[in-house]
């Protein structure tokens, strides 16, 4: 007789990673039935690199020890995390939402978490994609250097997906509408894009906006992938940029689980 395996339905329930799958793969069909989430999803990051180096050609990069290319594509990883995750999970849990998705899947098996992160995980395997292809084509193509610390640009990532996510959940607790998530996405893109060291590394700043900038939610984890990619950051500053990194993720996390709305405003 056969024996049931972690993978199969035993007894009329189902395994988490069997409702991680459905989820993520009824995600991924609205996703790519829906234009303008996939020009978002895939186009909008490479065209946002473009406008990460026309800027860094304005800033000029002397004493910060990385070429225009090197800070246009480690800046570009981050844009990717910013872009894929965060823009583009708002609207998509205000629609779940506002469609009560979300309040039909809390009547199932699915426990809170996993119906947030089934939600996700298409926006998630898009972004890993995306990291990985800028990572090789950069290096074989483009002259930057191979990754000096791989751990700390998987660690750079991981943390970025899983703070954005958090950021995206609790930012659609404020959203009303799909249509109103421009509005309540622009904040954090804006303050990202600018005070993060995405379109120009923070060392250009005076060292007074510098040090205050280096606090943002994303600025820790573009620390992390510059680091990583390009090495050079001393141990302190691994440290401040990791800590950060972590104590957002955490108060994210936990403003979700008190405030994330699971049925429609009104």
């Amino acid at each position: 007789m056969a024996t049931p395996t972690n993978t199969a339905t035993t007894a009329g329930t189902t395994t988490a990673a069997g409702r991680l799958g459905a989820l993520a793969r009824a995600e991924l069909i609205l996703l790519v039935r829906n234009r303008t989430a996939l020009f978002v999803t895939l186009l909008m990051p490479l065209l946002m690199i473009g406008s990460i180096r026309a800027g860094l050609d304005r800033a000029g990069l002397e004493g910060t020890g990385m070429t225009l290319v090197e800070a246009a594509m480690t800046g570009g990883l981050g844009m990717v995390l910013v872009i894929v995750v965060y823009l583009n999970l708002v609207p998509a849990y205000v629609a779940r939402r506002e469609e009560l998705v979300l309040k039909r899947l809390r009547t199932g098996e699915a426990s809170d978490a996993e119906i947030l992160a089934g939600t996700a995980l298409p926006s998630v395997a898009l972004t890993l994609a995306q990291c990985v292809i800028m990572v090789v084509a950069a290096v074989a193509f483009l002259g930057v250097r191979a990754p000096q610390r791989p751990e700390l640009l998987v660690a750079g990532v991981a943390v970025g997906i899983v703070l954005l996510g958090a950021l995206a959940a609790y930012t659609s607790t404020l959203t009303r509408t799909v249509e109103s998530a421009q509005l309540t996405t622009m904040p954090l893109f804006l303050v990202s894009a600018f005070g993060s060291g995405l379109f120009v590394p923070l060392e250009v700043f005076p060292e007074k906006v510098e040090a205050v900038c280096a606090l943002l939610p994303v600025t820790g984890v573009v620390t992390l992938l510059r680091a990583g990619w390009l090495g050079g950051a001393d141990a302190g500053e691994l440290l401040r940029a990791g800590a950060t990194a972590l104590v957002w993720t955490a108060v994210a996390v936990f403003a979700v689980r008190r405030r994330f709305r699971w049925e429609p405003r009104h």
